[in-house]
């Protein structure tokens, strides 16, 4: 392991015997976690080559489980997002989809720390259950075209012992570290093709734009050195998306957006990253075409029937399409005015995000206990022009004493004479 380790720390690239010891000693535990530690720092500072990178996902994906999905009629696509703050877009995304006949069998995750995880907000649904065995999970997909689940079986052991490192070493924010960790569980998880929706900006994990574009393009070629059809939008996360933040403001979101009326970003976001979705899934000839689909399926209920179902097949209560307030409600409501007027110029994403961790709709640790009813909805985006007194935004909370919430996001809304507009999306790698 020493010569490994010197290798890559004098600039070489890794060869495939190489990684697969590596991640053998990693996952069978008789490589120390100070030579993995030190590997991981030489990774961090001299990167990896293309192949590098696709053979480091590949054995990582085959250190575990993998999931077979072959017995499921059509192309099954699927769509990943590096994280953000009131990013909701997998959930009303996935019954659009489904609602065409295009199979989506999702695995998702849980937040932590500013970052909003999808499999936290669906459990703000009475009854909803993430935890499905493989065997109900592809027998939901056949039955409805989706599910929704925690991650099933062994699925890449070596990259959670490998990001229990990074985070403890500082080297979580190495592109090929990521890109491996991301596309081995996606890869494992069987599915045909695969959209990336990878956010810059201050809420994101890559908040230069030209770090984006490498880990976009890092994930594109990994995925399609093995077969899978990829692709990746590079898309804002500056100021939070949509209008809520917290777990189940966040569901009552994805219902209006499936209803025909959320706010128009994360519309059009859905809309960008479906249209790909459809094409991919061979559904549409053109993105055009596809976008006026996945529209059809808004305008005529069928989409939110989709989320119906899944809602019900994972033993929610499906009542929540037509009453969100069956949810757990926050017991204060409290509006934090403008102080001043003209235009509100920045919403720092990540800090407004720490404040609804703050409020309990966020975990600081991993084993931190969620309060699905607390968060913020935003009246006010960047651009909005605002009076003194006027509200910018309404606080959820279950507590009375919101001194540090004010204060914090105070801090990081600014209000001045004009704002740069903030534009979506960014960029499209192929």
């Amino acid at each position: 392991m020493v010569d490994v380790i010197d290798h890559k720390r004098n600039g070489s690239a890794l060869t495939k015997a190489e990684i697969e010891f590596f991640v053998k000693g990693v996952t069978d535990g008789s490589m120390p976690d100070y030579q993995t530690s030190a590997l991981l720092m030489a990774i961090y500072f001299n990167g990896m080559e293309n192949d590098e990178q696709a053979e480091l996902a590949m054995q990582m994906l085959k250190s575990g489980d993998q999931l077979d999905l072959s017995d499921i009629p059509g192309i099954k696509v699927d769509k990943h997002s590096t994280g953000g703050v009131g990013d909701k877009t997998s959930l009303p995304l996935a019954p659009m989809i489904a609602a065409l006949g295009i199979p989506i069998p999702m695995i998702s995750g849980r937040g932590l720390g500013h970052t909003g995880g999808t499999l936290d907000k669906l459990e703000a649904i009475p009854g909803f259950n993430v935890e499905l065995s493989e065997a109900q999970f592809k027998q939901q997909v056949k039955d409805i075209n989706l599910a929704i689940v925690g991650a099933t079986g062994n699925i890449a052991p070596a990259d959670k012992k490998i990001y229990a490192l990074r985070d403890v070493t500082d080297t979580v924010d190495s592109i090929p570290l990521i890109a491996g960790s991301i596309m081995s569980k996606k890869i494992a998880s069987g599915t045909d093709a695969l959209v990336l929706d990878v956010k810059t900006g201050s809420g994101a994990f890559m908040k230069d734009e030209d770090d984006a574009r490498d880990l976009a393009k890092a994930l594109v070629g990994i995925g399609q050195s093995v077969g899978m059809n990829c692709m990746a939008v590079i898309s804002d996360m500056n100021q939070p998306l949509g209008r809520m933040i917290g777990n189940a403001l966040e569901i009552q979101e994805t219902i209006s957006i499936l209803k025909g009326e959320g706010p128009d970003d994360i519309t059009d976001l859905v809309l960008t990253l479906g249209s790909q979705m459809v094409v991919l899934a061979k559904k549409a000839d053109t993105l055009e075409t596809a976008r006026h689909m996945l529209e059809g399926v808004v305008a005529d209920g069928s989409a939110l029937e989709s989320f119906r179902q899944m809602v019900i097949a994972q033993g929610g209560n499906g009542d929540v399409c037509d009453d969100p307030t069956i949810m757990p409600q926050a017991k204060y409501k409290v509006e934090l005015p403008a102080q001043t007027s003209g235009v509100v110029a920045k919403m720092t994403a990540d800090e407004i995000g720490i404040a609804a961790m703050l409020l309990g709709g966020g975990r600081q640790t991993k084993d931190d206990k969620l309060d699905y009813a607390v968060g913020l909805e935003l009246h006010k985006k960047v651009g909005d022009p605002v009076q003194a007194g006027e509200s910018l935004l309404t606080i959820y909370a279950n507590r009375e004493e919101l001194a540090d919430i004010k204060e914090l996001l105070y801090a990081n809304i600014e209000i001045a004479a004009e704002a740069k507009p903030i534009k979506l999306i960014h960029e499209i790698i192929r």
